[in-house]
């Protein structure tokens, strides 16, 4: 059998594995716990593959950093509708809003992304090169950049009691800019193979039909499957006894954010690890300023009630959860603020947020906050040599121009 009809074949055979799932959700039938953390993993598990051959064929038409944006968006999605929901039963019922699960499934989202989706990409980076160092584009600048901006604004919310408007305009207005700025970069020559190649093979118009029909459909797999995934996993943890915070926080996200690091782990382990891991700095850019502002405007709409000052309320506890997620993602900044990964750093990342699952005294939350910004200022410290230039390739960038060299050229 040709090469081509094989491939053609895999992606209907992807797609297929998708319909339990969808159907289930639409139907309304909710099987048990485990088998519908099977039904439902395996549709996002398919439509993570379908989203990846969409991805790296979208890449002919437009630039890469567009398509990983738009990707991640698509990836994303279930965490948008999961966190949407907590924060729309927040401005529901007062009850809804002391338990703070908005925000603990927001920051576990963020958490899990960076903590263990950016590791994972590394060690399949390194388990398949053999090499030490993972180094990203130069036109990652534009991301690193503006998700530093983000986070130099956020690492300040948790000094007031509420997520209001004024945060969401700011923080989605910073998202808007990212993507126009991103749109701007100019597409690339890209090498396709397997699947991807056999949509790439199609003419240029029906090249475009296929991609957009795949990006749909795997984000109709995500959106519908991601809910009940979660639910699936939830329940499974509370016949074990877990508390309901802890599988808000780190169970749901695990199932939520699932797309966007299947996707980038697929891309990794095909050799484009750079390329995965713009997929996950791209995520972490739309999280920690899309979903963000967004979380007050439906806490808002929900209790029908407006005001500049008014939002989602915050606690002592969520204060801390903001503050220790924001640490880490300065902390992940200053990784790659030279555009390079190590062992030790992945190594780093890795371990301090597997050791704080397994802490649960509230002052340990601030101790590793402050450990996060220790390390971070070390980081920026060691390549402070390097900052100004990535800085002005961000600008480069934002300004239509390519940015200058390669990565660790001096």
């Amino acid at each position: 059998m040709p090469h081509s009809n094989r491939s053609w074949l895999l992606i209907g055979a992807t797609a297929a594995a998708c319909l339990p799932g969808m159907t289930f959700r639409l139907a309304g039938y909710h099987p048990p716990a485990v088998a519908g953390a099977a039904v439902f993993g395996l549709a996002i598990l398919a439509a993570a593959f379908l989203l990846s051959w969409g991805a790296e064929t979208a890449e002919m038409d437009i630039s890469q950093g567009l398509a990983l944006a738009i990707i991640a968006i698509i990836a994303v999605l279930p965490e948008y509708a999961v966190d949407f929901i907590l924060a729309w039963n927040a401005g529901a019922d007062p009850a809804e809003a002391e338990r703070g699960l908005a925000v603990a499934n927001m920051t576990g989202g963020n958490r899990l992304l960076i903590g263990l989706g950016w590791p994972i990409v590394f060690f399949l980076f390194a388990y398949r090169t053999r090499l030490k160092e993972l180094v990203v584009e130069r036109q990652r600048s534009l991301e690193l950049t503006f998700l530093a901006i983000a986070t130099a604004y956020v690492i300040f919310i948790p000094l007031r009691s509420h997520i209001t408007v004024i945060d969401t305009i700011v923080l989605v207005s910073l998202f808007l800019m990212y993507m126009f700025f991103t749109s701007r970069v100019e597409s690339e020559e890209v090498e396709l193979v397997g699947p991807a190649r056999a949509i790439g093979s199609l003419l240029p118009s029906r090249r475009r039909v296929v991609v957009v029909l795949l990006l749909a459909f795997s984000a109709a797999a995500i959106f519908t499957c991601a809910e009940p995934f979660a639910e699936s996993l939830v329940h499974m943890g509370e016949q074990l006894g877990i508390s309901e915070f802890f599988l808000i926080q780190w169970l749901a996200p695990l199932a939520s954010e699932s797309p966007e690091v299947l996707v980038a782990c697929l891309l990794a382990w095909r050799g484009r690890a750079a390329a995965g891991m713009g997929v996950l700095i791209s995520s972490k850019v739309n999280q920690w300023t899309l979903l963000i502002g967004t979380l007050p405007v439906a806490f808002l709409v929900s209790a029908g009630d407006f005001g500049w000052t008014l939002g989602l309320p915050l606690d002592a506890r969520q204060r801390d959860e903001i503050f220790l997620t924001a640490a880490q993602s300065a902390f992940a900044i200053a990784v790659f603020a030279n555009l390079r990964m190590s062992r030790l750093e992945a190594a780093a990342l890795f371990a301090l947020f597997a050791t704080q699952l397994f802490i649960t005294n509230e002052h340990a939350r601030v101790l590793y906050g402050l450990a996060y910004t220790a390390l971070c200022i070390a980081l920026l410290a060691w390549h402070w040599r390097e900052i100004p230039r990535t800085l002005r390739d961000a600008v480069r960038i934002m300004q239509g121009r390519e940015p200058a060299g390669e990565p660790g050229h001096q």
